[in-house]
């Protein structure tokens, strides 16, 4: 029996070491199966961290040529506003230039009826005083005569007077 007991016990033993091998492995293996999982959860998270910090990246470079494209859009609008009110402003220098030398003309236009007509009026003021000396001069000259006349009746009676004493 000691005998038989021995292989008995060796029987068993060996099943148990093979049970215990088999979970040794199978121990083994989940936690090889453990640690692929973890070594692919943190490649996984990983990638997932590079693609997040990518994708920021990706959408900073977007919404910088975004902006880039809104401001070189705003700057070309600018610029053609600029130029409309360039052409507006050189439009409207240009008329006002225009009415200037319209006025000026005008002025010189007016400055130029003004003397001649002060030319005129001095003309005319000075045969308005040849007139006047004319007429002067016939009334000087009707004075002159009805003086004489009136000297020459006064000699007349004076000399009938003086004549006429031994009549009286």
């Amino acid at each position: 029996s000691p005998a038989m007991a021995g292989p008995r016990s060796t029987a068993p033993t060996a099943a148990e070491g093979e049970l215990l091998l088999l979970q040794r492995q199978a121990l083994a293996e989940e936690e090889a199966a453990k640690a692929k999982q973890e070594l692919l959860a943190r490649f996984l998270q990983d990638k997932l961290s590079r693609e997040e910090q990518s994708s920021q990246w990706g959408l900073h470079k977007v919404r910088t040529l975004w902006r880039l494209a809104q401001r070189k859009a705003k700057d070309q609008e600018l610029r053609q506003d600029i130029e409309i009110l360039s052409q507006t402003f050189t439009r409207v220098m240009d008329s006002k230039d225009g009415v200037i030398e319209a006025l000026v003309r005008d002025l010189e236009e007016a400055e130029e009826q003004q003397n001649r007509a002060l030319r005129s009026h001095l003309h005319l003021t000075d045969q308005l005083l040849q007139l006047q000396r004319c007429r002067l001069g016939y009334l000087e000259e009707g004075f002159s005569a009805q003086v004489g006349a009136l000297k020459a009746e006064f000699e007349a009676e004076r000399c009938g007077i003086s004549g006429g004493e031994g009549k009286w």
